[in-house]
């Protein structure tokens, strides 16, 4: 009996030691599965976030490209549609004018309705519109869907943004993000001619459209499972803000339209004046419209923020004269030098490649120094590069006339492109990321439209008064365009000291 007591009670301290293995055993697997689904989750974010970012750039490369793709395919548009002159000017027009048209309430549509349903909305639009004007058979089906297409651009843009402010919310990775994404920004405005060349030489100016296709459907389908559906701001009829949408539309359209008439009336005509006024009229109206609402498209009270107001003009300024700069090189390579699409498609890529290498020294040193020293720098480099390529002689070559203003002009639009995004976003809330990123899209296209059709008409008067013959009096007018460019993007350097010294990134998180 004594010897079974003592077995069992040797046996008893044994029992607890077991259970308390057995217990720590499953602490340590229930801990390690726990932090390997953290991991997992964590690794799923970082990946999520990646894919989201590629989602977004892409669909801003294939709307910016949609700004330059079509200009070196204008001469085989041109000659297949029997488009005219003023025609050919509308074909990039079309885009310009529906774009900057509806930007102000693309942007704020992500913040009202949510950023998935505007985004699929924008690109599906774009693609559809992509592939009608593909189809096009006469010069007024073509512009009319450059026109749709422009719209559903200035759906799709700002949701781009919206996305990765949303999306990314450290500082730092926002930063990071937003440079990316103005790389591909940058170097889709550049791409679009060597895109365009190669499209318009191997197999038809048809497939400078028809090339969105295939890009939009892969990024609906990437789309769909992976942008999380966020709540909008509950915007019904009564909280969406259609006088002001209807009015600032409607405005930006006839100050815009009225500007891009000057290639076929003098700026004194009632055909320019009078939609450039009643534009202007409708503005008035709609910052009256926006001073009264208490659920405003655009409240008046975010331009006390400077850096978004500096960085507005600026960007209309930058806008005004980098466009006119992609639409005149085209014109002289073809039209002066004599180069085929392909070739003058393939004369972009240096550029392409220093608005990169731009953007990558200037997202580096934002967080460093901010965005206005790279606002006042970027600027000025573009502007010599300008200013040294309005030269344009009739007899002149590639190497020695093009290639080197070209790499420094597009070098210093790298450095300004991140510092405009980051100094436009800079103290909004996260919930008016749309909007920030509407204001700025809608300056920097209002600012191209405008600019390309005033520096069309410096352009025309300076061929007029030239002596010489048809190449020399079309180079003189190039030229002419280009000086105008320098002065434009010079003055968005000046505006660029207004800006405050340390703007970040940094939006709040309200």
């Amino acid at each position: 009996m004594s010897q079974t007591t003592d077995r069992v009670a040797d046996q008893i301290p044994e029992m607890p030691a077991s259970v308390a293995d057995a217990a720590d055993a499953a602490d340590a697997a229930t801990a390690a599965t726990a932090v390997t689904t953290t991991a997992t989750r964590a690794a799923g974010r970082v990946g999520n976030k990646t894919a989201l970012l590629v989602i977004a750039c892409v669909a801003q490369f294939m709307v910016v490209l949609d700004v330059s793709i079509v200009n070196v395919a204008l001469p085989a548009m041109r000659n297949s549609l029997g488009l005219s002159g003023t025609g050919v000017q509308w074909v990039v027009n079309a885009y310009a004018l529906g774009f900057a048209g509806l930007l102000l309430f693309g942007g704020r549509a992500a913040d009202l309705f949510g950023a998935k349903p505007v985004f699929l909305t924008g690109l599906i639009g774009f693609t559809a519109a992509s592939l009608a004007g593909g189809m096009a058979d006469t010069g007024g089906l073509l512009i009319a869907a450059r026109s749709v297409q422009g719209l559903a651009g200035a759906v799709l843009a700002p949701a781009t943004m919206t996305l990765i402010m949303t999306t990314f919310l450290d500082p730092r990775e926002r930063t990071r993000a937003l440079g990316v994404w103005s790389a591909t920004m940058a170097a889709g405005g550049a791409m679009g001619a060597v895109v365009g060349g190669m499209l318009t030489q191997w197999a038809s100016w048809r497939w400078v459209l028809f090339v969105n296709v295939p890009i939009g459907a892969a990024l609906v389908l990437a789309a769909v499972p992976l942008i999380a559906r966020t709540r909008g701001r509950g915007a019904t009829l009564r909280t969406l803000d259609l006088p002001g949408a209807i009015t600032v539309t409607l405005g930006l359209t006839g100050v815009v339209y009225g500007v891009v008439t000057t290639d076929t009336h003098s700026w004194g005509s009632a055909a320019v004046l009078a939609p450039i006024a009643a534009g202007v009229a409708l503005l008035a109206l709609f910052v009256l419209i926006e001073a009264r609402s208490a659920h405003a498209l655009v409240p008046l009270r975010v331009f006390r923020n400077r850096s978004l107001a500096v960085a507005d003009l600026a960007a209309l300024l930058i806008g005004a004269g980098m466009f006119a700069m992609w639409f005149y090189v085209s014109l002289y390579l073809q039209q002066v030098l004599g180069f085929e699409a392909l070739k003058a498609g393939f004369s972009f890529l240096p550029g392409s490649a220093m608005i990169v290498a731009g953007t990558m020294v200037a997202t580096r040193l934002l967080g460093r120094i901010g965005p206005r020293p790279l606002l006042l720098v970027g600027p000025l480099v573009a502007a010599i590069g300008l200013a040294w390529l309005s030269r344009f002689p009739a007899d002149g070559g590639y190497s020695a006339d093009v290639l080197g203003p070209l790499m420094l002009l597009t070098f210093g639009m790298g450095l300004a492109m991140t510092p405009l995004a980051v100094a436009g976003t800079a103290g909004m809330p996260r919930h008016e990321a749309g909007l920030a990123s509407g204001l700025i899209n809608t300056s920097r296209q209002v600012g191209g439209a405008v600019g390309l059709a005033a520096l069309s008409t410096v352009a025309t008067h300076v061929a007029a008064g030239h002596g010489g013959g048809a190449k020399a009096s079309m180079a003189a007018g190039f030229g002419g365009a280009m000086l105008g460019a320098a002065a434009l993007l010079a003055a968005a350097a000046v505006v660029a000291t207004l800006l405050p010294r340390r703007a970040t990134a940094a939006a709040e998180t309200k």
